[in-house]
């Protein structure tokens, strides 16, 4: 009597599994999170657990959501004066670069709470996107020919920031240059993308010598960027679309292994990464209005 029980509870099991969607597959998270309407989203970033961060150009303000639900609120309340260009989460706080205000912010990632303000440029500057390493948040400026620098210590902001002006190879044309920055595991160096010529930077953060990066491709409207062990993804924005590279060791060169597009892209800016999914937010620049929808898109690749 035991073996007929024991062939039935198999086959039920078995269907069951044939049946249920696997663990981490593409239909548990939504393929769009929205964000409120009118919000002009930029920057994306994901923190801990499911939780992922957009920031508002139009007003500061920063939205938390979860990847798995979709549902948020607004973290960061708006403030007046204030923009949230680039952000990147880490440790439990949210950094995020405050555009043509030459600013950069701080806040609980938790509560939205202000931990620190910092004034890195003046007039004339936009302070555009971040990365972190262990020792320091490094902010680019897409109108200056400089890096800046925020002290870290065990993740937290500890001292004054410093500019770093861009050396060497570094060319700055008219227009919108220094956007995308990403860091290899050890700090030892950055990564920034200058989206007017499209060229692609391997930068020492000790001197600001900035040397060119060989690229197979094209690479111009280059927004965010993000670096995967060797794989390096470049945001093209006004082309809905995003390049894939693979580094050499020594980050000399840079090859091109695939483009992703997705028919939800409307003018994707940033890139953020979650488990096997990348994740990028619209900013549909040009529709602008109180009406306009802005979301994170998972992209799938297509």
């Amino acid at each position: 009597m035991r073996k007929p029980t024991k062939v039935l509870l198999t086959l039920a099991v078995s269907a069951a599994l044939a049946t249920a969607p696997a663990a981490g597959a593409s239909g548990a998270f939504p393929d769009l999170v929205p964000l409120p309407d009118g919000w002009q989203a930029e920057g994306v970033a994901v923190g801990s657990g499911t939780s992922v961060y957009a920031g508002s150009l139009a007003t500061g303000a920063v939205y938390k959501a979860d990847l798995r639900t979709g549902a948020g609120e607004v973290l960061v309340p708006a403030t007046d004066g204030r923009i949230a260009v680039g952000l990147k989460e880490s440790r439990g706080l949210l950094f995020v670069a405050g555009g043509p205000t030459g600013q950069a912010y701080v806040y609980d990632a938790a509560t939205g709470a202000e931990v620190e303000t910092y004034q890195l440029a003046g007039p004339g500057a936009f302070v555009n996107d971040v990365t972190l390493t262990r020792e320091a948040a490094w902010f680019t400026d897409s109108f200056q020919p400089t890096l800046y620098r925020v002290p870290l210590r065990n993740g937290v902001p500890a001292g004054e920031p410093e500019a770093v002006p861009l050396t060497g190879e570094w060319v700055q044309a008219d227009g919108f240059n220094a956007n995308g920055i990403a860091a290899t595991p050890n700090g030892a160096a950055l990564l920034v993308i200058n989206s007017g010529t499209g060229t692609l930077y391997r930068v020492d953060p000790r001197t600001g010598e900035a040397t060119e990066v060989a690229t197979d491709t094209e690479l111009t409207a280059g927004d965010g960027i993000l670096l995967q062990g060797r794989e390096l993804s470049v945001v093209r924005n006004q082309l809905n679309e995003i390049a894939v590279l693979r580094l050499s060791p020594d980050l000399s060169s840079a090859t091109l292994v695939e483009t992703l597009t997705d028919p939800d892209f409307a003018v994707p800016t940033t890139v953020a990464s979650f488990g096997s999914s990348l994740y990028a937010v619209n900013a549909r620049f040009g529709s602008t209005g109180p009406d306009v929808p802005y979301e994170i898109v998972r992209v799938d690749g297509s």
